[in-house]
């Protein structure tokens, strides 16, 4: 317990009621967490095997992990510590024949989610079907699926959505796959119907933790509820003011609801702020405070004010880049900061632009977060699916994905033919391609189209060809390259496309030249796909962060800037619209779902969680905070004219120092 302050200590050595941990911004809730689990392994009894701890991120997972090994050592062996969706891949792969699927089912990333998507409308709307409807229909099933809303009643609620969202589902079955939401949407539909897997859970796990309490979906708060079982032996820690996913089906009402559901329940806050300088945190607590709390809380913390919190105001968004990567370069001269200390947020994703320009005029390095990753590339991914069919016939994924790229001319009503036969006869489909018994399912020449492919990759599969080659020649045998030529927009979108496909190419040579040994096709894309996580996982440390406010979220940095503050971007302009039927709220780039206990009057909908939004970013800053704003934004022919931020004046004005143009700007002198 050494190290932990009162509180901490108070929520570690809670046991016998379920317990929320009310943990505030930069308030050492991943310490309380792993100093929990060692508690309830080291002094409540419990086996490794026994605890749980689940969070949204693989690396907030990772990072909880490390810190529990580190205080338990080899105690720490058996230990359950992973994200929602590996905790409901588990239960699922236990039983997958009570939900329809027969086991080594496959799981649709979203990208494969959004090819079954568009294969489906294409057989319903024609070829007009396009990947904005099909991502919007996608969206919308999502969201049911974190409300726990079946297809009959999603029916009921919109007659075109909830036919698609059964027709999806319905593919699924067929294909032997689950999508990312079905992994906790199924996991709770089995552990309510079946008691026997219920009661095995719930006997397997004896005290469950789970982190971002506040970001939890109605499917997740119910998995949380059901494996937490009779003796509610359950741990959340969470904070109501960093809940800002309430577009993507977040709801922070579960908040209220785990006061309902367990009444015994213990409530323990974390005020103590380790992070911030005292001037952001007075900014942060006086933005925050105009929000509505079942809980109410407010951050102090031991540290020094520091310096107050800077206010630029620019007169488009051009020089409000130029500004702010000025102003960067001159405390950088000041202090010798590194680059990573550095990170400048903004609402939506378009923002970035003219800051990209200006950081590269300045040859500033930086890095893009949410940008598109090499081994997230449509055609990087179409490649390595080829290569997976290629070494494991029973990779569904890969094949569903290849299987009309390029186009063979099999409707999505085929593939859902096959896929039913497929599970019928208990095979993979690629095998199930070369089944006699196909034919009555799909017709002759639909039986022929599927018989030919698969006849041609199972035979490239036999070839002892070198490997780099063999890849080479099954993209020329598929007409890959002259896919891609007619499928693009023009010669140069071709060009890239294609150089994409050469450097993935390039990458297999590299390691393949690298094995001591003759490696095989398998051993080299099992490493490339390995490389595609790393990719993925990649830190930026050497760089200037550029994020939105929601993709920095678990972040922190030295010296923070907070672009846009304008009324329209930060609140966003949908969020002070009227509601929408559907009852949507603002997402990243303006999509989402209504705010849950929006006040009904005053204030429009949706702006509680836009203030949640910048109370985040605001809470990223340890040591220095800027602000900006443009009054003007838009085309140079057409700009519009911006008001500042209502938030802007929400803030303590005597913890601001306002700039305007020209005043102590370094761009104005150099």
């Amino acid at each position: 317990m050494a190290g932990l302050n009162p509180a901490q200590r108070e929520a570690v050595r809670h046991l016998g009621a379920p317990l929320l941990v009310l943990a505030g911004a930069g308030t050492g809730k991943t310490r309380v967490i792993t100093h929990k689990i060692a508690y309830l392994i080291r002094a409540g009894g419990l086996a490794p095997r026994q605890v749980a701890a689940v969070t949204f991120t693989n690396k907030a997972a990772r990072e909880m992990a490390r810190r529990a090994r580190a205080l338990l050592g080899g105690a720490a062996r058996g230990l359950r510590v992973g994200t929602f969706h590996a905790l409901g891949l588990e239960i699922l792969r236990e039983a997958p024949e009570a939900l329809g699927r027969r086991r080594g089912f496959s799981l649709l990333d979203e990208q494969d989610a959004a090819a079954l998507a568009r294969e489906l409308l294409r057989g319903r709307v024609g070829e007009a079907a396009g990947e904005e409807q099909a991502q919007a229909l996608l969206e919308r099933v999502s969201r049911w699926k974190g409300a726990l809303v079946g297809p009959e009643e999603a029916r009921a609620q919109d007659p075109w959505a909830g036919a698609f969202y059964q027709a999806y589902q319905r593919a699924l079955a067929a294909y032997n796959a689950f999508d990312l939401d079905d992994l906790i949407a199924e996991s709770v539909r089995l552990l309510e119907t079946d008691p026997r897997a219920r009661a095995r859970w719930q006997g397997r796990i004896r005290h469950l933790l789970v982190d971002e309490y506040q970001d939890t979906n109605p499917a997740q708060y119910r998995l949380a509820r059901i494996l937490a079982g009779p003796t509610e032996a359950l741990t959340v820690v969470g904070d109501d003011d960093q809940a800002i996913y309430g577009w993507r089906g977040a709801d922070p009402g579960n908040l209220r609801q785990l006061a309902e559901d367990f009444p015994r329940l213990k409530v323990v806050r974390l005020e103590q702020n380790y992070r911030c300088a005292g001037s952001i945190l007075r900014v942060a607590n006086g933005l925050i405070a105009r929000n509505p709390h079942l809980f109410p809380k407010r951050l102090w913390s031991e540290l020094g004010y520091g310096e107050p919190v800077r206010v630029l105001e620019a007169r488009d968004a051009e020089q409000e880049a130029q500004r702010v990567v000025s102003e960067l370069l001159a405390h950088r001269f000041r202090t010798g900061a590194p680059w990573g200390a550095y990170a400048i947020l903004y609402r939506g994703n378009h923002q970035a632009r003219p800051l990209e320009r200006a950081l590269r005029e300045r040859e500033v390095p930086y890095r893009l977060s949410g940008g598109a990753s090499f081994f997230d590339r449509s055609e990087v991914k179409d490649v390595l699916a080829y290569l997976r069919l290629l070494v494991n016939p029973d990779d569904d994924t890969a094949f569903l994905r290849v299987v009309n790229t390029p186009r063979r001319e099999l409707g999505a009503a085929t593939v859902e033919a096959l896929g039913r036969y497929a599970q019928e006869r208990g095979v993979g489909l690629l095998t199930a391609c070369l089944e006699l018994g196909l034919e009555a399912r799909v017709g002759r020449r639909a039986a022929s189209r599927l018989r030919r492919f698969a006849e041609w990759l199972t035979g490239l599969g036999r070839e002892p060809e070198d490997p780099v080659a063999l890849a080479r020649r099954l993209l020329e045998e598929a007409g890959y390259e002259a896919w891609l030529r007619d499928s693009s927009r023009d010669e140069e979108q071709a060009r890239r496309r294609w150089a994409q496909v050469e450097e993935l190419l390039g990458w297999l040579e590299r390691l393949r030249d690298r094995e001591e040994a003759e490696p095989d096709l398998a051993a080299l894309v099992a490493r490339l796909c390995l490389l595609g996580r790393l990719d993925r996982e990649e830190e930026g440390g050497g760089a200037v962060q550029l994020a939105t406010l929601h993709a920095a979220k678990g972040l922190e940095f030295d010296h923070v800037y907070i672009v846009g503050l304008e009324e329209g971007l930060l609140p966003h302009r949908s969020a002070l619209e009227a509601p929408q039927a559907d009852g949507r709220e603002a997402g990243p780039e303006g999509g989402g779902r209504r705010e849950a206990g929006a006040e009904a009057e005053g204030e429009p909908p949706g702006v509680q969680e836009e203030r949640r939004l910048l109370y985040v970013g605001i809470t990223r800053a340890r040591r220095s905070l800027t602000l900006s704003y443009a009054r003007r934004r838009g085309p140079r022919a057409q700009p519009r004219e911006q008001a500042p931020s209502r938030f802007l004046e929400e803030l303590p004005q005597e913890d601001l120092r306002w700039e305007r143009p020209g005043e102590e700007d370094p761009a104005a002198v150099r």
